[in-house]
């Protein structure tokens, strides 16, 4: 076992000296400070890797030297040794001296550091830890996402009871509510690349996007999830939309901002030309599911609706352009909206059934029953939203947690009073958070720790 070990070591050593050498080169000489994380952040890629060598949904994109990706494959490491080495070298980014470095440095180190323990965490899962729900996401998103007990939830139906036309049961009557607002499939193609165009061209006007960035929008089924960005980099992305279950009308415009502008698609194209290309950092070659890096990247997606469109400019669009696209009458959107708005408040009951099933405090069926009671779902929905619970476990606290704790950290940020300046400024501050290595902590910290 020692011998082995150590030839993992030994291993972890060489592809760090070869990756520090082929790695994209920094216009000038880095300080002693970035050498040291450099070396940190070539062994940090590898042990990525090698986790995804056991958890093959761990790495959701990896765009660096294709030649490491092979060696990591030819001479896995085992989880103790991934956990092992995660640990050690989170240490070591610990004692980096960042005294007199840059703050973007001193990001940096925080970021290696945290995403390290991350990699510990995760494998130690693999290998048959149990974590409580807010344990987990602690560990591994850098946050634990707020409590609500019962009761916040119940007020809000009982809003939504007041509000829906018609008698019966509640689920019943948001259902026949909401079906006057499903995307017809023969439409849906046209509704979302309208939707996609829209928000690509204002993110535009704020935003310079590389000339070659682009994607592909496939239709699928069968997925826990309801759409999908992989990005391939290079600025490419591959945009998947699961279409088994009914597709609304307000989801045109969340799928078109969350997986492509200024959402994930944005975000990743970003981290891959400004801090992997241009600054030289390897470790934004490889992007680990499970890791604080998807809290900033869920959380912002979603948060990007409110940079790309004010209220009012989504509800004007959607209904004077994509209703008509989409064949749908416009009579009732005034009422769909506030219905939306309360929906929206509802959406910490999935952390909060997520948090109660995984702990074991409530059974399988019992879970499905909150689903369909706190969150509308049908008996279908919510057997797949389990099934993502079941799949991502504590993630699901990166939509609406991470949501909030990006607004709180630009609102934080924004100083101008002016309409115009402040929008610009809104934009500025959002696109520093996308290209920069802060952590879920940092944005709780709020403007200060970016300066």
């Amino acid at each position: 076992m020692l011998f082995r070990y150590l030839k993992y070591v030994f291993v972890l050593s060489v592809l760090s000296l070869w990756f520090s050498v082929c790695q994209p080169s920094t216009s000038s000489r880095p300080s002693a400070a970035e050498q040291e994380l450099n070396v940190i952040a070539d062994s940090y890629v590898v042990l990525v890797l090698a986790l995804g060598e056991h958890d093959k949904a761990y790495v959701d994109a990896y765009y660096g030297d294709p030649t490491l990706l092979q060696k990591v494959k030819e001479d896995t490491l085992s989880l103790d040794t991934i956990v092992s080495s995660a640990t050690r070298l989170a240490f070591e980014a610990d004692a980096v001296n960042t005294d007199s470095s840059p703050n973007m440095l001193v990001l940096r180190k925080k970021f290696l550091a945290t995403q390290l323990r991350a990699v510990a965490a995760r494998a130690s899962m693999v290998n048959g830890h149990k974590f409580s729900f807010d344990e987990e996401s602690k560990a591994i998103y850098d946050t634990v996402a707020p409590h609500h007990d019962e009761q916040h939830f119940r007020d809000v139906l009982l809003r939504l009871d007041q509000l829906l036309p018609g008698t019966g049961p509640l689920q019943q009557r948001f259902k026949t509510f909401r079906d006057q607002f499903i995307i017809p499939i023969g439409k849906l193609d046209a509704v979302f690349s309208a939707a996609i165009e829209e928000a690509r061209e204002r993110t535009k006007n704020y935003l310079t996007l590389a000339d070659n960035e682009g994607f592909t929008v496939e239709y699928v089924t069968g997925k826990v999830w309801s759409a999908y960005n992989w990005y391939k980099g290079n600025n490419y992305s591959l945009i998947q939309v699961n279409t088994e279950f009914p597709i609304y009308i307000d989801r045109a415009v969340d799928l078109a901002v969350h997986e492509g502008y200024p959402g994930h698609h944005v975000f990743n194209s970003l981290l891959e030309s400004r801090l992997y290309r241009q600054r030289g950092w390897v470790e934004y070659s490889v992007y680990p599911l499970y890791s604080p890096q998807s809290l900033i990247a869920e959380g912002s997606a979603n948060y990007g609706i409110h940079v790309v469109f004010s209220r009012q400019q989504r509800i004007d669009y959607e209904r004077d352009v994509l209703f008509a696209l989409a064949g749908l009458d416009t009579t009732h959107a005034e009422l769909y909206y506030q219905v939306q708005d309360l929906m929206e408040q509802l959406g910490y009951a999935t952390n909060w059934i997520a948090r109660q099933y995984l702990d074991g405090q409530i059974s399988r069926a019992q879970a499905l029953e909150k689903l369909q009671t706190y969150l509308l779902n049908t008996p279908e929905k919510a057997q797949q939203r389990l099934k993502f619970i079941e799949t991502n476990r504590s993630y699901v606290i990166n939509y609406n947690w991470g949501q909030e704790l990006v607004r709180r950290y630009i609102s934080s940020c924004l100083t101008e009073t002016d309409d115009q300046e402040r929008r610009i400024q809104h934009w500025q501050v959002f696109t520093g958070l996308l290209s920069s290595p802060l952590l879920p902590s940092a944005l709780a910290a709020g403007c200060s720790v970016a300066k």
